[in-house]
């Protein structure tokens, strides 16, 4: 405040003003009753969502740690261990490689139940032989940027009704980036994405399933109806459909760069399968 204090007649612009507390901005403008307020969001976030090489290198240097966390989680799964374990075993080894902000979630269940992420209250059940374990792993990398993996591991044999869903989720996944390229408006993609889960006998999509991704966890643009913002190239986006039943629960989770023509390969290099250990 002291600094704003001698540009009286200043136009200030708030970023992120659906974040900033009532309180603030009743301070701000009593303290500068002769300053102009204006919402800078729009400029800020146009600015933030197209990287440049330098953060699409350490993009991709966090798609690597997250890669290899997963590599170890897995691993580290088997009968007698619980979910918290796992989650702390992911977020120690992405910590010394590099991350300083983590959600992580996962979730266990028997074979013949839903297996959804869950927070990390939720986490204390003890695996089982032929159960279920999903992990979401969201976390930045050096350079404070995010991307985010999810991947499902069966202790076991995987079932053909979770093979069938796990497919399900993939060919979302396609479909979805099938429609990533500059100009694409997130409106006609959830649209698109809507209908695919309809052809297959699925709800539709509710949640925020596909986002832009750089300083923070959820960047714009958001895949969804009342988005404005249109695809641009150097973007970084993650698509995480899901495809689920009352007995099963398929996910998948990735994150692509825009090009001038389509997507990148994916930046994640663990295979897209149903991992059995």
């Amino acid at each position: 405040m002291e600094e704003l204090k001698p540009m009286r007649d200043c136009t200030i612009g708030l970023v992120g003003t659906s974040m900033i507390p009532m309180a603030f901005g009743d301070y701000l403008r009593e303290n500068l009753a002769r300053a102009t307020f204006k919402d800078a969001t729009d400029m800020v976030d146009q600015i933030k969502v197209i990287k440049s090489e330098e953060e699409i290198a350490l993009i991709k240097q966090t798609a690597a740690i997250q890669d290899t966390a997963m590599e170890k989680a897995f691993q580290a799964v088997k009968p007698g261990k619980r979910d918290f374990e796992i989650v702390a075993l992911a977020q120690h080894i992405v910590q010394d490689l590099g991350s300083e902000q983590q959600l992580i979630m996962a979730g266990s269940a028997p074979r013949g139940t839903s297996c959804p992420m869950l927070k990390r209250h939720f986490m204390n059940r003890q695996m089982k032989e032929g159960d279920q374990f999903t992990l979401m792993i969201e976390t930045n990398g050096p350079g404070g940027f995010y991307t985010e993996m999810s991947r499902i591991c069966v202790i076991g044999k995987a079932s053909d009704e979770l093979l069938e869903e796990f497919e399900i989720a993939k060919e979302a996944q396609k479909n979805t980036l099938n429609l990533f390229k500059p100009g694409a408006d997130p409106r006609d993609i959830i649209n698109a994405h809507n209908e695919f889960m309809r052809s297959r006998g699925r709800p539709e999509e509710e949640r925020l399933y596909a986002h832009g991704q750089g300083y923070d966890l959820v960047e714009r643009p958001g895949i969804r109806e009342d988005e404005p913002m249109k695809i641009q190239a150097n973007m970084n986006i993650t698509v995480h459909p899901i495809s689920a039943t009352k007995t099963v629960f398929a996910c998948i989770c990735d994150n692509y760069l825009i090009t001038e023509t389509g997507v990148s390969e994916c930046i994640h290099k663990t295979p897209k399968k149903i991992f059995e250990v």
